[in-house]
């Protein structure tokens, strides 16, 4: 029975991912041709519920164990106070190591350095400036109360704009945010970081 099951594995890895990468991972996988990485992405709203993700990620380990000899789960720890690693660890995944998709997008080491010279800074990626309104003004009622920036941002400084790729029109975007609430600005071309070397070494292993 185990050697009928391991023959329906399938070949390559399955990536368990933050849907909020969904599109930067369809690009890296359509650039480079990736046909032996699957993708299955979790919503990506399960960042306003941090303490759903764990648990989510888990299911989806266990519902595709018998499909994928290997899998590997896009996510930093988001949150999750360790409750994420906690769960990899029982069930023997690795993920992208760092806190949040900010620190594997631009390296450690650039966060570091970015959050050491200015910890009052208020990061976009380019899923966060696409959906800016929709994750930031609406929930936050800045569309009926833009008076409230004052008070939600009143310990930010600073924007940086953490790019993976790099369009005029987005700076000019991620620009208009910062002057909206009042920031210094700061544009920085991360391209898709530990995340494009991470897959890129699984691609080739696979």
């Amino acid at each position: 029975m185990a050697h009928e099951t391991l023959m329906h594995k399938r070949p390559g890895t399955l990536l368990i991912a933050c849907g909020a990468l969904a599109r930067e991972i369809a690009a890296l996988k359509r650039a480079n041709g990736w046909t032996t990485l699957d993708v299955r992405c979790l919503p990506a709203q399960l960042h306003n519920r941090p303490e759903r993700i764990a648990p989510a990620v888990c299911a989806e380990i266990q519902a595709n164990r018998a499909h994928y000899e290997n899998m590997f789960v896009v996510y930093g720890d988001c949150g999750t106070r360790g409750e994420l690693d906690a769960v990899l660890k029982e069930e023997g995944v690795e993920r992208l190591p760092g806190a949040h998709c900010y620190e594997f997008l631009a390296t450690p080491q650039v966060f570091a350095q970015l959050s050491e010279a200015e910890p009052g800074t208020f990061y976009l990626t380019d899923f966060l400036l696409r959906h800016y309104e929709r994750l930031v003004v609406r929930p936050l009622g800045l569309d009926r109360h833009p008076e409230l920036a004052g008070e939600y941002f009143r310990h930010y400084k600073k924007l940086v704009y953490l790019a993976q790729t790099d369009r005029a029109e987005a700076i000019a975007q991620a620009r208009q945010i910062a002057d909206s609430l009042g920031f210094c600005f700061e544009y920085r071309y991360t391209g898709y970081g530990e995340l494009g070397e991470r897959l890129h070494t699984l691609a080739w292993q696979a």
